[in-house]
């Protein structure tokens, strides 16, 4: 079949090239645009605690939204307490603001209702002054079109407060929504651009190429603008959400995958080449040989990535489809533009070098392979020891479910005004939590005040009252402040505990309690991964083995090999734990990093197994040993998988510059699991084991034997 398809692909380049521009042309011209939240809540289902208290919420009040939409903090430049003039200049600022905040925000809120005229609370030592704002009816806080209103607040008070001694920083829901969006921009043009580099220097050295170099660039960049409009396709057609990452992380995959797999074809290519072959027949030759593993690495990425349609959130929901549309796009065009491009450029796709036809001497990973063909047992012992090692660390690793710490840079507006909230005021009043008492029948104040009273003894929380009942006073929200920063583990660990134990047992009878808030939203998200960990982890491993086993035909090499990207996993995650936790001292690292880690580094690094086995298959049936078969492979496949595991070790490292730690966590990992994957385990591990494993590698279909039908070929 790739034979085939290399032939059309050599023949009809034009036609190729032609359909592909006229497919990104239209996705240009019709797709909608690729929309991203940063709403936590939209990400889980709606059997979730969390969400059943803000549905609760919305049915009771829906003509009010009492979510804190932004937080003012005024304080001085020169870090001495406020006056009681700066105080009443903080005043009139807001006062002044107060008519015109926009659409997404509503009124100022006085201290106390009985003196309207005071808008500014200060702090007990003083040290700030603060005035809180909420959101406006119909306002959700996320949404990039209400972003302008903090934008204008922001200018207004810099503008009031040019040339006075005070300052002034906005936090809360909106403006924390607005900086996201802003640093998952940032990130973007950080990582893009450093991607690009990467790309151009690493291609550049190792083909001297200027077309070779540029020829990854443009050809993901069409790629990219398709995918993107497919995704964004999907999510409009099954209701799917996006996070505010899903751009970055697309945009690494795309440049990574999409330059290993033209790695993939360009390295046989030129082999072929240097047989002698004319370009036509080297590109058919080329497709033949290294498209059955292309095909097989993309399907099994494909796979890992939509097995997340059966986490229970919807941040992994959408990011699986979304990287499987790109993935599988990126596959179909290494296997038809590619070939296609290659074939219009002929010889000048090398241009300027003269060298590409000088088979090189290859001495490094002759030597490695020669070693290894020699010792096997040698080899893997040290290479599993090593993973091994590395594994055990694993166990230590500590999850945290603070996304608002790991989500923006330090440095952002809302984070330095937070923190000059929390640590002057208290924490929990930062964002407050709330609990929705309803039943059939009416709740009286006095059980609704009684409630709270017990919900305000509950570990954890500062203070609790009724805030509001609803029209029929069936259902009453009570809101409650947490000695925690909201946001922290600390605050999880009791909403997920005392508070929700409290508000249960507190329930008056006939009644129901259910815990809303971002902290309770977090305390959903820690029970919907550890239910993903036990559903999405098996179901990927499970069908990227009958992959391999479909390639292979073999039952015994998928054991292995699934065994050997295990190792992979738990050696990053140890790693990444050690270099973190251990030596960097963070309390732990963002719990989204385990899921991620295993399906990129389970899913590419199947990848460059997939390579390795498949070259030692293909020398194992012209009749080499399996010791020689394995030397051989890692002579032959160790360039292109260094290569590719440079090129894309380098620009998962490129995440480390987006500046927030989930971003700086998520790059290394990654990085230093793609450098596993390629120069451990596929390279070392692999063909170790298969060398030592010998013709039962192969049971039951003994694929290492040569095919009655199969020509006598020069050594690819």
């Amino acid at each position: 079949m790739f034979g085939a398809l290399g032939r059309v692909a050599s023949r009809r380049p034009w036609f190729i090239i032609a359909g592909w521009l006229v497919f990104a042309g239209l996705v240009v011209a019709f797709a909608p645009a690729l929309e991203a939240t940063t709403d936590q809540s939209e990400f889980l289902p709606s059997d979730y605690e969390s969400i059943q208290a803000a549905e609760l919420q919305a049915e009771a009040f829906p003509d009010t939204n009492s979510t804190v939409g932004a937080i003012v903090v005024f304080d001085r430049a020169d870090g001495s307490p406020l006056s009681a003039e700066d105080l009443g200049a903080a005043n009139q600022v807001m006062a002044d603001l107060a008519p015109d905040l926009g659409d997404a925000l509503d009124r100022v809120q006085p201290i106390d209702p009985s003196n309207p005229d005071v808008l500014v609370t200060p702090s007990q030592n003083q040290q700030i002054g603060f005035s809180i704002i909420g959101l406006a009816e119909g306002a959700t806080g996320y949404a990039p079109e209400e972003f302008e209103s903090v934008t204008d607040l922001r200018d207004d008070l810099d503008a009031a407060l040019d040339g006075t001694d005070l300052e002034a920083g906005v936090t809360g829901a909106l403006a924390q929504g607005y900086d996201s969006q802003e640093a998952s921009g940032n990130a973007l043009a950080i990582v893009g651009a450093a991607t690009v580099l990467l790309i151009v220097v690493l291609l550049t050295v190792i083909f001297r190429s200027v077309i070779i170099t540029l020829m990854p660039l443009v050809i993901v960049g069409i790629v990219s603008t398709i995918a993107t409009g497919l995704i964004a396709w999907a999510n409009d057609l099954f209701d799917l959400k996006a996070s505010s990452d899903v751009e970055v992380i697309l945009l690494v995959v795309l440049y990574g995958i999409g330059t290993d797999y033209i790695l993939f074809f360009l390295f046989r290519y030129r082999e072929r080449l240097r047989e002698g072959e004319d370009t036509k027949s080297a590109v058919a030759h080329a497709l033949e040989r290294a498209g059955e593993a292309i095909a097989s690495a993309g399907g099994a990425v494909i796979v890992a990535f939509m097995a997340l349609v059966l986490s229970s959130l919807g941040i992994f929901r959408s990011i699986g489809p979304a990287l499987a549309i790109a993935v599988a796009v990126t596959l179909l065009a290494a296997l038809t533009l590619v070939p296609a491009v290659v074939t219009l450029l002929g010889k000048a796709l090398f241009w300027p070098s003269k060298k590409y036809l000088v088979e090189p001497t290859g001495a490094r990973f002759a030597a490695i392979g020669s070693a290894l063909g020699r010792h096997p047992g040698r080899f893997a012992i040290a290479s599993g020891g090593v993973l091994t090692i590395l594994a055990v660390i694993a166990f230590s690793f500590s999850p945290t479910f603070d996304l608002g710490d790991s989500g923006l840079p330090d440095d952002v507006e809302s984070v330095v005004a937070t923190d000059k909230f929390t640590d002057n005021v208290s924490a929990g009043a930062s964002d407050p939590g709330y609990i929705m008492l309803t039943s059939d029948e009416e709740i009286t104040q006095d059980d609704a005040a009684a409630f709270a009273e017990q919900i305000a003894g509950a570990r954890g929380v500062a203070s609790a009252q009724p805030a509001q009942a609803s029209a029929d006073s069936t259902t009453w929200q009570i809101t409650f402040l947490l000695d925690e920063n909201p946001s922290s583990d600390a605050a999880i660990n009791d909403v997920e505990g005392p508070v929700r134990d409290a508000a249960a047992a507190a329930a008056p009878s006939g009644t129901e309690a259910f815990v809303g808030g971002t902290t309770s939203i977090f305390v959903d998200f820690q029970k919907a991964m550890s239910r993903d960990y036990s559903v999405v982890f098996p179901v990927a491993a499970l069908v990227i083995m009958v992959i391999l086993a479909l390639l292979l035909r073999s039952l015994v090499a998928p054991v292995y090999l699934m065994v050997s990207v295990g190792l992979g996993f738990a050696a990053t995650l140890g790693m990444t734990t050690l270099v973190f936790q251990h030596i960097g001292g963070a309390d732990g690292l963002i719990f989204l990093l385990p899921i991620y880690i295993y399906l990129f580094v389970v899913a590419l690094g199947t990848d460059y197994n997939i390579l390795m086995v498949a070259r030692l298959r293909e020398e194992s049936r012209e009749g080499k040993s399996p010791h020689d078969a394995a030397a051989l492979a890692v002579r032959h496949a160790g360039p292109t998988i260094a290569a590719a595991g440079v090129i894309l070790a380098g620009t998962f490292g490129s995440l480390m510059l987006g500046g927030n730690s989930l971003l700086v966590s998520m790059g290394f990992a990654l990085s230093f699991g793609i450098l596993v994957a390629a120069f451990v385990m596929s390279m070392f591990f692999t063909p170790a084991i298969t060398a030592l494993l010998g013709h039962r590698a192969w049971w039951p279909g003994h694929g290492d034997e040569k095919r009655a039908d199969e020509p006598e070929l020069a050594d690819a």
